[in-house]
């Protein structure tokens, strides 16, 4: 309104000052001689002077010019107000249409820049947020060799000298109390033993390095039956899977196999990892003592099974848990397998 106000002034005094002109011109000097007729009544005595009718027009007109211009300015705000909303659409080059006016094609411009500047910075960001998740793997990788050669150099081996000061003790003659005394404590050592080398599978998991996921499998079993003191049956097959659902199972089974050497106490684990029904399978059992699924539990047996069932998710894999207490636990995950073609091609041979 302010705006309007301001033009239509400017107009009307722009009006009268080159009316005013254009009479000096004319007329010349302004005296009243000359001038007398712009003011009195030139016919009766009713009649409006000449100046006031020049003056209702001159207003006439400014208001029409500046209702004009107001419109104007209005409609060309709203078509580049228009036009700079679609910029942020991602369709804006084909909703701007075909016209070869100026403001178009300064507004397909100022898209493609905007366009380029924003893949250009979603890059760099994503770029930028691989580079700081890979530092920090890599410096917990680090972090957590170095726990583990620490452990191994230091509590593993006292652990293990103590396991064997306490055999040679037990096979000395002692008094039934003493050697009760003894087995008891043998067992607890043996125990720490086992949950010294759970951890250490944690904190330094083996690596497929580029062999398959059944021999990464046998690697880990052959690795784990060195150095436990229970049972490991295991019947492993060839399968093809993606390479993340290769390291996803291997993570899995070394989860589970962790859990099964820090709580289970189990003297017979079972692993398979077997094609059936196109599924791949890949289920561990142990007979140890088991826990209520609904409970609260041990914190860091649920966390290991928290992993377990992400990872399934991760790969689009279902998996099921059962526990009975004091029967033991099952972990198992099945994979979808991919139909081969040589497989419906045989079909329709034989059709």
């Amino acid at each position: 309104m302010i705006a309007f106000i301001s033009r239509l002034f400017t107009l009307f005094i722009t009006f009268s000052i080159t009316l005013f002109i254009l009479l000096l011109l004319i007329l010349g000097e302004p005296i009243e001689e000359n001038w007398r007729f712009l003011w009195e009544d030139l016919v009766s005595p009713n009649q409006v002077p000449i100046i006031v009718i020049m003056l209702a027009i001159f207003l006439a007109l400014s208001f029409i010019i500046a209702s004009w211009m107001g419109i104007s300015l209005k409609l060309k705000e709203s078509i580049t107000t228009r036009y700079v909303r679609k910029i942020a659409e991602p369709n804006f080059s084909q909703t701007i249409g075909k016209s070869n006016s100026s403001l178009n094609k300064a507004m397909r411009v100022a898209n493609e820049l905007i366009e380029t500047q924003r893949a250009s910075l979603q890059r760099l960001a994503t770029e930028k947020v691989q580079t700081n998740d890979a530092i920090v793997q890599e410096r917990l990788l680090a972090e957590r060799q170095r726990l583990a050669r620490e452990l191994h150099d230091s509590v593993s081996q006292q652990l293990f000298a103590a396991s064997m000061l306490l055999s040679a003790l037990t096979e000395q003659e002692q008094d039934e109390k003493s050697q009760k005394q003894l087995g008891q404590v043998e067992k607890v050592v043996q125990q720490a033993q086992l949950e010294m080398r759970a951890l250490l599978l944690h904190l330094r998991p083996v690596a497929l390095h580029n062999k398959t996921l059944a021999e990464g499998l046998e690697d880990l079993i052959l690795e784990l039956q060195e150095k436990v003191y229970f049972n490991i049956d295991y019947q492993i097959e060839e399968i093809s899977l993606s390479k993340t659902e290769e390291d996803h199972l291997f993570r899995i089974a070394q989860e589970a196999l962790s859990n099964t050497l820090r709580h289970a106490k189990a003297n017979e684990v079972e692993l398979l990892f077997i094609a059936r029904d196109q599924l791949a399978i890949l289920r561990i059992q142990d007979n140890g003592l088991g826990f209520d699924i609904d409970g609260d539990g041990d914190k860091t047996s649920s966390y290991g099974l928290r992993n377990i069932a992400e990872r399934a998710v991760e790969i689009g894999c279902t998996y099921k848990i059962v526990s009975v207490p004091n029967e033991g636990t099952i972990v198992e995950v099945k994979v979808p397998l991919k139909m081969e073609v040589n497989l419906q091609k045989e079909e329709q041979e034989n059709d």
